[in-house]
């Protein structure tokens, strides 16, 4: 089984891996210090268990878990953070984490979930019949040689001729992203909303070529018209990728060893721009409610996916429309709106640290004491005594 450790902090992960290479060794464990690390190993590893941290630079926890939660990959998460929040753990466990820890977590602890998990695993697997098994790991392997193949790059001896098999009559789509930023995780959203569309509609797969071109294959089932399938394929790209991105499909095409060939003919018809954006004007109006929202509700659980919602957004765009609008990234206008708020309680002396770390959105007054000191450089009393 394949283990990934996410934590930004290196003797967490480092600790968690000597844990769990010393309880399982034929486990493999890999650990990665962020979110977009972790998304180029999804893309590229068959991962079984997740140890996902919440609170990361960049993408946090809960923003990757929710772009998991569409995956068909079946990776098994639990969340292994600081923060005690039940709001949290209420979410992680919406999104899908099996389970949610919190640091310091014991050994034994640790060991007793992931030895839980390795026995659903194997529940899954009994469960499957033994063609399925072998199915499901042939899948796997057949796309990663796909890959290698249509980049043509030696595949050895291995026979493609199952998976031609199995597309006698197919469409390509072929997708370049407009983009340089966060591509890993971009990769990731396309080839997981383009795939769960090609299953409704037929079966096939795709595969990520390069930094910013992903290949499908799909073969449509009887009476599956093309052009709506594209159209529905647009639709639901559109819905997640808010970033500029060329999609060209194929006619039918009928001669599956014939598709390195195709590709490049295929990119280079020129066809079927699409540049999804949302205008300035509205932008602005959508980030101005979400602002006014978080300063009426910034002492609650203000998570990113909880805001995109009230303003009717993909997350992951939110994030990205909500910097490009403040030129803050939306964790830290968060923190921002509650240290000020917290230095102005603070002049109350009829108030207890602990009730000001409350009244601005932290139940744990340890967690609020760290976030002031690293804001400030002084801890909360200090600042305090500073004021009088």
């Amino acid at each position: 089984m394949n283990v990934l450790v996410v934590d930004d902090e290196r003797s967490i992960r480092e600790g968690i891996k000597r844990t769990l290479a010393g309880a399982f060794p034929h486990m493999h464990v890999a650990t990665v210090a962020s979110s977009q690390e972790a998304v180029s190993l999804l893309l590229n590893e068959r991962i079984h268990i997740l140890l996902l941290d919440i609170m990361m630079p960049g993408m946090n926890g809960l923003e990757l878990l929710a772009s998991l939660r569409e995956s068909r990959r079946g990776t098994k998460v639990v969340i292994v953070s600081a923060h005690s929040k039940f709001s949290y753990a209420q979410e992680a466990l919406r999104l899908g984490a099996r389970d949610y820890v919190v640091k310091p977590v014991g050994k034994e602890r640790l060991i007793d979930v992931v030895a839980m998990l390795e026995r659903e695993w194997q529940d899954d697997m009994r469960q499957l019949s033994q063609k399925d098994w072998l199915k499901l790991n042939l899948s796997y392997l057949r796309e990663a040689v796909f890959r290698r193949w249509i980049q043509g790059l030696d595949i050895g001896s291995f026979d493609l001729s199952r998976l031609a098999e199995k597309h006698l009559r197919f469409h390509l789509f072929c997708i370049e992203l407009e983009t340089k930023q966060d591509m890993s995780l971009k990769n990731f959203v396309v080839e997981n909303v383009l795939s769960e569309w090609i299953e409704m509609n037929g079966s096939g797969f795709v595969v990520s070529l390069e930094a910013n071109r992903l290949i499908g294959v799909a073969t449509l089932r009887d009476g599956a018209d093309i052009f709506a399938v594209e159209k529905g394929a647009r639709t639901h790209l559109d819905r997640c990728l808010r970033d500029p991105y060329r999609m060209v499909v194929s006619r039918e095409l009928t001669d599956f060893y014939a598709i390195p060939d195709e590709i490049p003919k295929l990119l280079s018809s020129g066809v079927a721009v699409m540049e999804p954006h949302v205008p300035a004007s509205k932008g602005d109006e959508t980030i101005q409610i979400a602002l006014q929202y978080i300063r009426t509700h910034f002492h609650d659980n203000l998570s990113l996916e909880k805001v995109a919602s009230i303003v009717y957004l993909n997350p992951i765009y939110f994030s990205q429309l909500f910097k490009q609008k403040t030129g803050t990234g939306y964790k830290d206008y968060v923190i921002q709106l509650r240290m000020e708020r917290a230095k102005e309680l603070l002049m109350s002396r009829d108030l207890r640290v602990a009730d000001v770390a409350k009244l601005v959105g932290y139940d744990d007054i340890r967690h609020f004491t760290q976030v002031f000191r690293k804001k400030y450089n002084m801890t909360p009393t200090e600042y305090r005594s500073a004021s009088k």
